[in-house]
């Protein structure tokens, strides 16, 4: 535990170890265990027909979009089996559970007790049915009234000497009809403090694009994958975090694309796929995926793609215009020639021992790329949250500049979203820095002046808090503390605020670290029906490739005492405003339209929203790269200057990066298993390589403490077994949030502010029972 924070109870899963078993390491994703999985998790939470009646409208044209990550539909027909995979079965299981938490649960639950729960075990409680409120001092929370709930907050927030004393957070899950209301909202009431699940995600990858290529968005669409030559995948574990993403993937493997995977471990997903709605997927027929592997070592990315680059400039060079596409490079970028001095200072097989690659693969690597034009780049979290995230974003974008690899089919930018709607949130104008353009039309179409000075991000925030500079902290959906870095510091940092508000569905461990005061509002999930006046409503998301499209809930929810996001923030809105407000809050809750209607007016892209997005698969959004052009200044993409760094490694020190288990998505524990890495019944494990374990004298299945010492405070996380797994020496990785707590809340990437969850260095050390 943090030494400045030892007060602190609660914040930390337990230290209670539930009984590692292992098995081997699965050799293909899916199949038939995902089916099984899947069936069983909705049969238990929801029951069969409730269940089965959810899946059959998962991400149907005319039903409800999946709660669980952003992954598109398929822009043609959608499978008429299952157009979901098993992680967003089971996140529909958990949100169409039968289980409901109402004033009874609360009455005989303390927070105390409740907090002395894993992760697993609060989520397991099931949903939240009524409004809840825990009083100042008290240990229960009791029930309240939703207009008693919003007057309370209402009046929290007008006796702030500022409006940048509050803290609006936003989850990826929020609409985006809610969302645009939420940040309308914040801006009217004077603070442009809208932290988000992307500062801790992508935002990194939303900076080096918006940099390089003038949009912070991908620029391919799903059908690219089934024109792509190469398609790379650096620091994903599709298999476990993007599912249906590997359906993508094996059908570009048959049109003859070749795929290459970078990552620090040989994620199964990566490797193979069985495709439960195929025979060969059910029979286990030839279901490989990679066809070369670089086992990079944690955050070697921009050396190995440092060392492929040099190994294609000089082959192009033996040969030119055989390699590069030169048209494209004098045409559409700048900065080629300083780059191409910048690598012929470099030397490819140095670049390829920091990266902890065999040079033989770098060069077959570079000899496939060479005759290749058509590369999809796909990343994820293990390239966005180092220290130099952006930089080695960037570098992916050098490569397909080099290749002309963007603005043309079967090429481009491919940044895997996590959750549902974060990148839906982020285009609605949820952002602590918006541009003039976006404040000019808010302020054009709602005739009040919004703030100009940015606001506090996530790390920004919790700083805030800490400091006592901010004091009320809302929350719209989210785990707010286990998603957040250096876990204690933001513990204390929530219960310095005088009141604190969550927006759920479900029980989580941000209830029970809460402020002064602390309430709970339940909102409607995706699958619930939103009935107004006889009408079943929908709102509307983007997914990760800028598709927007509807989303209708078609089950009947477990209270009658649950209100939609959007209504949550007009009531918001009416109470802290009243008739200083210049909007009509009211009409947005009698009609989604009107919301969808001022969206139009307001941000470029939604033209005839109301009308397309009824059109089944709804509509894409602009996208200039995808057109081929750049919206930079020069109006030209920009090749970047960046030099390959790391940490010095003390002798005892080792860098740990955070990782999911299969039985998660993102805070949410499904279960306690691990199954494509073969562990099982256990989340408190830490992989390390068989050479690592035994310089420190370990062994195979010892209990060890992970300590960090980052600007001389020491942060331990205890009770961890140790297992030998194919990692690179140096390297281990650990299951969030159990080890948010060593990673600090000052070590951030540089531009985008994002948590290095992917760079931590700790010494691990045999467990010190704290009673010996």
């Amino acid at each position: 535990m943090n030494n400045e924070s030892a007060d602190v109870q609660g914040a930390e899963n337990p230290e209670k170890l539930t009984g590692l078993k292992r098995g081997e390491i699965k050799k293909a994703a899916a199949g038939i265990p995902a089916v099984v999985s899947s069936f069983q998790k909705v049969a238990k939470e929801a029951g069969v027909t409730r269940g089965m009646k959810a899946l059959w409208n998962l991400n149907k044209k005319g039903g409800f979009d999946c709660p669980s990550c952003a992954w598109p539909d398929p822009d043609d027909e959608r499978s008429g089996i299952a157009e979901y995979c098993e992680n967003g079965a089971r996140a529909v299981a958990e949100e169409a559970t039968a289980k409901k938490l109402d004033a009874d649960f609360f009455a005989k639950n303390s927070v105390t007790d409740l907090a002395k729960l894993s992760d697993y075990e609060i989520g397991g409680k099931g949903r939240i049915a009524q409004p809840m409120l825990l009083p100042a001092g008290a240990t229960f929370y009791q029930p309240i009234s939703w207009n008693a709930a919003f007057e309370k907050i209402g009046l929290a927030l007008n006796r702030l000497s500022s409006p940048d004393e509050a803290i609006f957070y936003t989850s990826g899950r929020t609409s985006n009809e809610a969302a645009f209301l939420y940040q309308l909202f914040v801006r009217e009431y004077g603070t442009n403090n809208l932290p988000d699940c992307s500062n801790m995600c992508h935002e990194s990858s939303g900076v080096a694009l918006g940099e390089s290529l003038g949009i912070g968005k991908g620029s391919v669409t799903l059908d690219d994958f089934n024109e792509a030559e190469v398609i790379i995948i650096l620091g994903q574990n599709p298999g476990t975090n993007h599912p249906r993403m590997l359906t993508a993937l094996q059908k570009a493997k048959a049109k003859g694309a070749k795929i290459i995977s970078i990552n620090p471990l040989p994620e199964t997903g990566l490797m193979g796929f069985n495709n439960p709605q195929t025979v060969q997927g059910v029979l286990g027929i030839n279901p490989s995926l990679t066809d070369i592997f670089l086992q990079v070592k944690i955050n070697g990315d921009m050396a190995a793609l440092q060392a492929i680059e040099i190994l294609l400039m000089a082959a192009e060079e033996k040969n030119p215009g055989s390699v590069l596409n030169q048209e494209f490079i004098q045409n559409n970028t700048i900065g080629f020639e300083d780059f191409n001095q910048h690598l012929k200072n470099k030397d490819a097989e140095d670049l390829a021992k920091i990266s902890g690659i065999p040079f033989s693969l770098i060069q077959q690597t570079a000899t496939l790329l060479a005759g290749k034009s058509k590369i999809i780049a796909c990343w994820a979290m293990g390239l966005t949250q180092h220290k130099n995230a952006v930089d080695s974003i960037k570098e992916i974008v050098n490569l397909l500049l080099l290749k002309g690899s963007i603005g043309k089919p079967g090429a481009g930018t491919c940044p895997v979203r996590g959750h549902s709607n974060v990148q839906g949130d982020r285009t609605m104008g949820i952002f602590e820095k918006p541009s003039e353009k976006f404040l000019t039309s808010i302020e054009r179409n709602f005739q009040f002046l919004p703030p100009k000075k940015h606001g506090f991000d996530v790390v920004e925030s919790i700083k805030a808090m800490h400091e006592g500079k901010a004091k009320v902290f809302f929350a719209m959906g989210g785990n707010f503390l286990s998603a957040t870095p250096d876990t204690n510091f933001t513990a204390e940092a929530l219960q310095n605020c005088s009141l604190t508000v969550q927006v759920s569905t479900k029980l989580n461990r941000s209830h029970l670290i809460h402020g002064k005061e602390a309430l709970i509002l339940p909102c409607l999930g995706r699958s619930d029906k939103d009935m107004k006046n006889g009408e079943n409503r929908f709102i509307s998301c983007e997914n990760s490739m800028g598709v927007i499209q509807s989303s209708k809930g078609i089950l009947d929810p477990i209270s009658d005492q649950l209100l939609s996001e959007p209504e949550i923030v007009c009531r918001l809105a009416k109470a802290t405003l009243g008739k200083r407000s210049k909007i009509d809050w009211q009409l947005y809750t009698e009609n989604y339209d009107v919301i969808r209607e001022d969206i139009e007016r307001t941000i470029t892209g939604f033209d005839k929203y109301n009308e397309r997005v009824r059109i089944p698969g709804g509509f894409y959004l602009p996208n200039c790269n995808r057109d081929g052009n750049f919206d930079t200044a020069s109006s030209k993409a920009h090749f970047n200057l960046a030099n390959v760094t790391g940490p010095d490694l003390e002798d005892d020190e080792i860098i740990m990066m955070t990782i999911r288990s299969h039985d998660q998505f993102n805070t949410t524990i499904y279960g306690l298993n691990d199954r494509y890495r073969g562990i099982y019944n256990e989340r408190r494990v830490v992989l390390m390589n068989e050479q690592d374990i035994k310089k420190r004298d370990l062994v195979n299945g010892e209990l060890v403490d992970l300590i960090n010492f980052h600007d001389g405070v020491e942060r331990t996380a205890n009770k961890f077994v140790v297992i030998a797994y194919p990692i690179p020496e140096d390297c281990c990785a650990t299951y969030f949030p159990e080890t948010n707590v060593l990673v600090p809340i000052n070590s951030v990437a540089d531009k985008s502010n994002t948590p290095t969850s992917k760079q931590v260095i700790i010494k691990i050390k045999a467990h010190q029972p704290v009673n010996s």
